[in-house]
């Protein structure tokens, strides 16, 4: 896996034809959600464009983007918005209100739980591993990027950034 100590990293997902991508996409963007779904929309795919992205050690962010219209996020921790300014970013593009530091208590994720559902990853399993606190946002990635059927590529451009 990568160097934990290494930060934020974002890539984006595509697939053309039966074979999927993994690119890299520059750091910024993964504190920048509308620069991230503006990047995602320029990258054409017919499972639409998926965006990755890891903020420290601490969450990790899924965007999915269809054309220009529609678009689906999810957010592993609730709590990562008191701290993070892009969790705020995703809460408001959410249009979910910012919890107060008193009513948060537990990791919970939020936003489209389904928004692999049709690409064989469900909401529990999803959910299961939005909630498993022994691993790093990067490891969940990876798992995800496996379970999605491009882990190899998903590794590739890991390891390109490190």
């Amino acid at each position: 896996m990568t160097d934990h100590n290494s930060g934020d990293f974002a890539a984006v997902a595509y697939r053309e034809e039966d074979r999927w991508d993994v690119d890299p996409l520059p750091v910024a963007l993964a504190g920048d959600l509308k620069g991230l779904l503006h990047a995602l929309r320029q990258q054409p795919s017919i499972s639409g464009a998926i965006g990755l992205v890891a903020v420290e050690d601490d969450f990790f962010i899924l965007a999915r983007v269809f054309g220009h219209s529609e678009v689906s996020v999810f957010l592993s921790d609730v709590t990562a918005s008191v701290d993070w300014p892009v969790a705020r970013q995703v809460l408001e593009y959410l249009d979910i209100p910012i919890p107060d530091e008193e009513d948060l208590d537990q990791v919970l994720p939020v936003g489209d739980l389904s928004i692999f559902a049709d690409l064989g990853l469900d909401e529990m399993e999803l959910g299961a591993l939005a909630g498993d606190l022994d691993l790093y946002p990067d490891e969940v990635l990876a798992s995800i990027a496996e379970r999605l059927g491009f882990h190899q590529p998903f590794q590739y451009a890991l390891d390109s950034m490190a």
